[in-house]
């Protein structure tokens, strides 16, 4: 008999914990907890009358190949109507540019697989999305990280570290950025440094990963060209993009899509083929539908309206029952779902977590969204999920116990 299985595992697994963020949700099973933990989008805009009547005509005209197996790349379908719905954003791509994926952490992982051996560099934001970090830790990386600034990465801090990485004959397999409301900061990167970065991709021969899940949801100021988009202005192709219908249409769907060059694409296909094979051509309708007969624009723009006035309310409560003596601050994002609470220094959050618990609200401690050397004095914030009157009362609970944890330090 087996009595013990880790040292059959791999060494890619035997050290690996999975996605922390997952973790922490069983605590959170008291009903009277105000969660601002979760990266989920409101309920309330999901198209639940416009996906009965997509279904209905689905299954009723197509239900004998819904229900088989489907072409590993994506459904010629949804590819057309992705490519459509990219050209909003003047981006142009063909069929071979894309490869439909089974959510946006879907296309984290064959990113992941496609790029790293294990002890090859890659470098991301500090902090950044805690599914790639998780994602791509898989692989085990080295990570290099650079701290974020208010309108972005510290491009020349990323200058730095690519110059003395070229010095040891070392090379980065790419750079990870999550441009538009960044998740967690809810930071947008400037049109200076996304030219800056690309840049730099240019002069030191390394790809950008360009993660974009929240880009339609922008409540507030200027739209700025992805990076992706100004690549193509210049001619190069140097850039791939990473897409979910998670936050614009609905996670449960589990849909997304990547994008780049052919080959990069089709070496991603070849992955599929080896894990999930084919994503369920029913959820792939239905994104379908969503971006060609459930109108797209106006959905849009009730969800910036919905999601704006709750970030809104937040923002204007923080402001209300955090006053500057606690030594507290907070982003303010122009959209997407997600800000970033920084406390005294003192304060780990982590431990803070627990006590937040007691006050009966939650959240997620800043550490996860560190590749390596994580801060522990901030939080990650979601104020799309609770309803406004749960937002309001949140923020006082979360005032409560950090005025608490404030006085135990002094």
């Amino acid at each position: 008999m087996i009595d013990d299985w880790k040292d059959r595992f791999s060494d890619n697994i035997k050290k690996f914990e999975g996605y922390s963020i997952g973790k922490i949700f069983k605590y959170l099973n008291n009903p009277e907890i105000i969660s601002l933990a979760g990266g989920l989008p409101s309920p309330d805009m999901f198209q639940k009358h416009e996906m009965r009547l997509a279904s209905a005509k689905r299954l009723n005209e197509d239900i004998d190949v819904i229900m088989n197996y489907t072409g590993v790349p994506g459904e010629k379908t949804l590819i057309d109507a992705i490519i459509g719905f990219l050209k909003r954003d003047n981006i142009n791509v063909t069929a071979e540019n894309i490869i439909v994926t089974s959510s946006g952490q879907h296309g984290l992982d064959l990113s992941g697989r496609l790029f790293i051996n294990p002890g090859d560099i890659i470098m991301l934001d500090r902090p950044t999305f805690a599914g790639a970090i998780v994602a791509f830790q898989m692989q085990r990386p080295e990570i290099i990280g650079v701290d974020m600034e208010d309108d972005g990465p510290n491009v020349a801090v990323y200058k730095e570290r690519l110059e003395a990485l070229k010095k040891q004959g070392k090379k980065p397999k790419f750079i990870y950025v999550v441009p538009d409301f960044q998740n967690p900061t809810g930071i947008t990167t400037s049109l200076k440094k996304r030219e800056a970065l690309l840049d730099l991709s240019y002069e030191y021969d390394v790809p950008i990963i360009e993660d974009s899940p929240y880009r339609d949801l922008r409540y507030m100021g200027e739209t700025v060209p992805s990076i992706y988009s100004l690549d193509q202005k210049r001619g190069g192709g140097n850039v791939i993009g990473l897409y979910t219908f998670s936050k614009i249409f609905c996670p449960g769907i589990r849909v997304g899509f990547n994008i780049g060059p052919a080959d990069v694409i089709g070496r991603m296909i070849n992955i599929k083929e080896g894990n999930v094979l084919n994503t369920p051509k029913y959820n792939q309708d239905m994104c379908t539908e969503f971006l060609t007969e459930m109108g797209l624009e106006e959905h849009m723009v009730k969800c910036r309206k919905y999601y704006s006035e709750k970030l809104e309310v937040f923002l204007q409560t923080m402001e209300k029952y955090f006053p500057p003596e606690l030594g507290v601050t907070w982003t303010k994002p122009e959209g997407g779902l997600f800000l970033w609470v920084t406390l005294p220094e003192e304060i780990n959050t982590n431990e803070l977590f627990y006590e937040a618990i007691k006050f009966k609200v939650a959240f997620v401690p800043g550490e996860v969204f560190y590749g390596e050397n994580p801060a522990t004095n901030s939080m990650r914030i979601n104020f799309s999920f609770a309803s406004k009157e749960q937002l309001t009362e949140a923020v006082k609970r979360l005032a409560k116990c950090v005025a608490s944890q404030v006085r135990r330090e002094e």
